[in-house]
């Protein structure tokens, strides 16, 4: 099932004047990014990545007639890049909303761009309304779980290891070398 990312711009805030600017980026393969980059990168607006996209090429497609690269090599070469840019597509389009001081919002999960929506503003809305305990963005970096948490009980403690056991390349202290 796709994965989608929901950006919004800071600017305006997240609220209910600004749905309509919201922007949901499918995680996966792009094929139409794959097949025509450079019509993709337009209709998407992404300048800066175009224009790193076109010296690139340009670049290999000297460097490589200069090393005298066969035809079929040149070829191979630039279908490799086409699939880069095809799983890449989805990577590049949130780069440039996060240049362009976007933040991302949510993650959701849905079979389609539609479902995603809906998904996503039914949680929302739920949100706003102070039905769910959930932060509103999406933090990053932030420290891993732990198991101690306040308030909840201990999980169970793992078995204990088999006396003179060895786990990975460090003997157990006091055990048989």
């Amino acid at each position: 099932m796709p994965v989608y990312t929901v950006h919004a711009p800071i600017t305006n805030g997240a609220d209910l004047a600004s749905t309509d600017k919201f922007v949901f980026v499918r995680d996966g393969f792009h094929f139409w990014a794959a097949v025509a980059s450079v019509i993709w990168l337009l209709w998407h607006r992404l300048w800066l990545v175009l224009i790193g996209w076109i010296a690139l090429m340009i670049a290999i497609q000297i460097g490589l007639s200069a090393l005298g690269a066969s035809r079929g090599t040149i070829f191979v070469v630039d279908v490799l890049i086409s699939i880069l840019m095809g799983f890449e597509a989805a990577t590049l389009q949130r780069w440039t909303l996060s240049r362009r001081k976007w933040r991302q919002l949510d993650i959701v999960v849905a079979d389609d761009a539609e479902a995603a929506e809906h998904r996503f503003f039914e949680r929302w809305s739920g949100r706003q309304r102070g039905l769910t305990n959930d932060q509103w963005s999406v933090e990053r970096g932030g420290p891993p779980p732990t198991r101690n948490i306040p308030g909840q009980p201990f999980s169970k403690p793992p078995p204990p290891l088999p006396q003179g056991g060895i786990i990975g390349l460090f003997p157990e202290p006091g055990g048989p070398r």
